[in-house]
């Protein structure tokens, strides 16, 4: 602490010693005044009854969701438990235990390989190790799992195992998981499904084998430092060919289901409908053409859902369609009306009617009502800034709001619909957490110790101004303790930017950046056109020209923060992370010397250097549209950073995300234009700074603001 203030003295920087307070400190500050609850998104419905799972240390106990206990224990383990699933006839347990050291190996960001331990009827346990995707099949006779790059079936009943697929191979085939980047950006990782009677699986194979590879450096504290390959599309470059195959338990044979003539596609889901009938989607390369095809149980097949836009379709994901039946589904979209809505269809009939309308958004289809009449919603309908859980009749009558307070809901519903365990914030209220009937209810808290009054050491204020261009934008400020409007305050801007993202929101959130506030500066937060909740045409506005927007509407921003009269106009930051990143890093450098400062994480600095599927249904390919990937890649113009611009970029050597080859070629291309700059490097740290470096980048960056800012 002694040596940041002499360094804020040589610096001469007006911030008293009574006005430090380190990251830590901040953390500290908000644990010790936040009230403590269960969180709603930690209980695992109970199948087929209105109760809940809690894991607890070394037990499973099961609640009510109507009536507080002390729970009744169902499972018991010697050490830890760190997932747990019962089967679907409730006799058997899958679970992970931690013994003192994590059996978690991580592959990517989100995937990992695990031991894992089957409780059997008889009091007796299997143990699996080195295995991922493991799932009980609907009849509970197996265990179906991935071990590498193959599927493997064990049988329950006769304690047999066997391999379905032969032909995995790390960077070549891929059977049952996800590669890379379908991992990353369609969020999801077992790519198999069981039919709903247990006959038979589908699964899809990834052939890798035309993917570059890109090749990481690992350090680890080793004597020799190590290369890592995987395998990551980026953009305009080959994808993998990925085919779909159904596998028939009772008599061994796979057969191939035909996916189309086109092999330069995303195959995103697979599944079975209620009545057993296999379907898959289907999106084209340029993603704006998302089709649903239903697969007969002869072979043929036929496209029941049919969406396209002449940007893009949102990339769809489990939410998106809904079987409800045998023959009826929901879906999300919002190419018919610019706007998110629900739409009830027919495998026979195609689109029966629309169930929501307005200018605002469905945001998440929660589920069905027991009586199959009326299903469950999230929308924006009061605010952009807001979430509320609606329930609407399928032929879109008798809608009602059931979670009407102002702020930012979640909800978690029970197995049967007929509770929500829900979570409620607000900017000016503690996040609050209790269990709702399914007609907006209270029946019971689900908090452990009350909320007191916020008093929070800050001010947070929301406002809309408009830019030179004519736009509103929506934005927020984070008032230090004891704001006085007479005085002027250095404010660092935070900002995230990317394509339908959403910053500015009525909720309880806090992170490094409070730490500022509590240290006499301002925060400020804007959502530039592109973010999303406010319609298609306001996020598709970026279609085709990522960063030339986004950076137009912070810079004008900036300039409406430094015409306040409390703001010192000469001390102006701004910072981000990831796309974030790379917006700081284009706002700092087109800025001509506005900022101050600038702190960008582990920015994309070139979109020619990210992932196939994010960067191409924003940007377009690369050979089609050279011009949306250069004009504004920061890598382009680091001649333009001015000598009153501070700057400091931060990466992880281990990001598989955004890879530290960005970082580099950004240093390159400030060296060569002879432009100074700072660096933090995290060795061995991924894209979120795991496994280690998550709080000492929020005190290098809080430490960095009051030096420079």
């Amino acid at each position: 602490m002694k040596r940041i203030l002499s360094i804020l003295a040589l610096l001469g920087a007006v911030v008293t010693a009574s006005a430090q307070v380190s990251y830590l400190e901040m953390v500290e500050s908000r644990a010790q005044s936040a009230p403590e609850y269960i969180a709603p998104q930690s209980l695992t419905p109970a199948e087929g009854t209105d109760q809940y799972m809690e894991l607890r240390g070394r037990e499973v106990l099961l609640f009510d969701y109507k009536k507080p206990s002390n729970g009744t224990v169902v499972f018991t383990a010697e050490n830890l438990i760190m997932s747990y699933a019962k089967s679907p006839d409730g006799t058997m347990a899958l679970y992970e235990m931690w013994d003192g050291e994590s059996p978690r190996e991580e592959i990517y960001r989100h995937s990992y390989i695990s031991d894992y331990y089957v409780a059997c009827p008889d009091g007796s346990k299997i143990r699996i190790d080195d295995v991922r995707d493991v799932c009980f099949s609907p009849d509970s006779r197996y265990l179906a799992m991935s071990y590498r790059n193959d599927i493997f079936l064990y049988n329950l009943v006769t304690n047999d195992i066997f391999n379905i697929t032969d032909d995995g191979n790390w960077n070549h085939i891929i059977n049952g998981t996800t590669d890379w980047v379908y991992e990353e950006e369609y969020g999801f990782t077992k790519a198999y499904e069981f039919s709903p009677d247990g006959s038979e699986i589908a699964y899809l194979k990834f052939d890798e084998s035309r993917v570059k590879e890109f090749e990481m450096m690992r350090f680890d504290n080793k004597l020799y430092n190590t290369a890592y390959r995987f395998k990551y599309p980026k953009a305009g470059d080959e994808n993998s060919i990925v085919t779909l195959h159904v596998y028939n338990i009772a008599t061994g044979e796979t057969r191939q289901v035909d996916t189309g003539e086109e092999t330069d596609q995303y195959i995103p889901r697979i599944g079975y409908t209620p009545a057993g009938a296999l379907f898959f989607y289907r999106v084209n390369r340029l993603q704006n053409h998302f089709e649903v095809v239903l697969v007969a149980e002869d072979g043929s097949q036929r496209v029941i859902y049919d969406e396209q836009d002449e940007r893009y379709v949102e990339r769809p994901n489990d939410k998106t369609i809904t079987f409800i039946d045998g023959d009826r589904f929901i879906v999300r979209e919002e190419t018919t009306t610019g706007w998110f809505h629900l739409y009830l269809h027919s495998i026979t009939e195609g689109r029966l009617n629309a169930i929501t309308e307005g200018e605002w958004e469905v945001t998440d289809f929660v589920g069905m009502a027991p009586n199959m009449k009326s299903l469950y919603y999230m929308s924006t309908e009061q605010s952009p800034l807001e979430r509320h859980l609606y329930t609407i009749n399928l032929d879109g009558s008798d809608k009602k709001c059931l979670l009407s307070k102002p702020g930012y809901w979640r909800v978690f519903p029970s197995a049967d619909m007929s509770y929500f365990a829900a979570e409620h914030s607000a900017t000016d209220c503690y996040p609050t957490a209790a269990v709702y009937n399914n007609k907006g209810k209270l029946v019971r808290s689900l908090m452990i110790d009350e909320p007191s009054a916020v008093e929070p050491t800050y001010q947070r204020v929301y406002a809309t101004f408009t830019t030179e261009r004519g736009d509103e934008l929506q934005y927020f400020l984070i008032y230090p303790e004891n704001f006085d409007a007479h005085k002027q305050y250095p404010v660092l801007m935070t900002q995230y930017s990317g394509p339908g993202s959403q910053e500015i929101a009525n909720r309880w959130t806090t992170d490094w950046e409070e730490t500022l506030a509590r240290n006499g500066y301002i925060v400020a937060c804007c959502d530039a056109r592109g973010t999303g909740y406010r319609g298609e045409e306001y996020k598709k506005v970026t279609y085709g020209n990522l960063g030339y927007a986004e950076v137009e509407d912070q810079l004008s921003f900036a300039r409406h923060l430094a015409a306040q009269p409390f703001v010192d106009a000469s001390r102006l930051g701004i910072y981000g992370w990831s796309y974030g990143g790379f917006m700081a890093l284009g706002c700092a450098l087109k800025g001509d010397g506005l900022f101050k400062m600038a702190i960008a994480v582990a920015p994309v600095t070139s979109w020619r250097y990210y992932d196939s599927i994010y960067t191409e249904i924003y940007n377009g390919l690369p050979q089609d549209n050279p011009e949306g990937y250069d004009n504004n890649s920061p890598i382009n113009f680091a001649d333009r950073l001015s000598l009153n611009t501070r700057l400091l970029i931060i990466h992880g050597t281990a990001d598989d995300n955004v890879h530290f080859q960005n970082a580099m070629e950004m240093c390159r291309a400030l060296n060569r234009a002879g432009k100074q700059y700072d660096m933090m490097v995290y060795p061995d740290q991924n894209h979120s700074m795991r496994p280690d470096d998550m709080v000492n980048i929020r005190q290098k960056m809080v430490d960095y603001c009051l030096a420079n800012l």
